[in-house]
């Protein structure tokens, strides 16, 4: 089992939400490579809008459990930088994910993530599968 330590992105945890059986999500999969994982604080601002009480129980215990990125300058640097990369490339992204990118790249962690056509656009980004 690897040691590296993934950083899930919003989709993967709403693909794992979603699955009545959690074995069928991808972030079980990743469980039987990885051992670490890690969210990015703009991950978990996603995941709590909009929620109901029930979700929001689910939510508590999950991040109860996980370390959570936080954003902070150096990430909203890197972020400037992504940003002005991919206008300038005609390629932008929505900017949840270019933050999540951000702080990914900043604490040098891969991200696991069902949007793939967006984040491999991110240069430097380790994308797992």
């Amino acid at each position: 089992m690897e040691s590296a330590v993934v950083c899930l992105d919003t989709s993967i945890l709403i693909d794992f939400y979603r699955k009545i059986d959690k074995s069928k999500s991808v972030f079980f999969k990743l469980t039987e490579t990885y051992s670490s994982f890690v969210v990015s604080a703009i991950t978990e601002y996603e995941l709590y809008l909009g929620n109901s009480d029930e979700q929001n129980i689910f939510w508590n215990k999950f991040f109860a459990h996980i370390t959570v990125l936080p954003f902070d300058t150096q990430a909203v640097k890197k972020a400037v930088e992504i940003y002005k990369q991919l206008r300038y490339d005609n390629k932008l992204i929505e900017i949840p994910d270019i933050l999540i990118a951000a702080t990914t790249l900043q604490h040098n962690v891969p991200i696991a993530t069902l949007n793939k056509k967006h984040f491999e656009r991110i240069k430097g980004l380790q994308i797992v599968s």
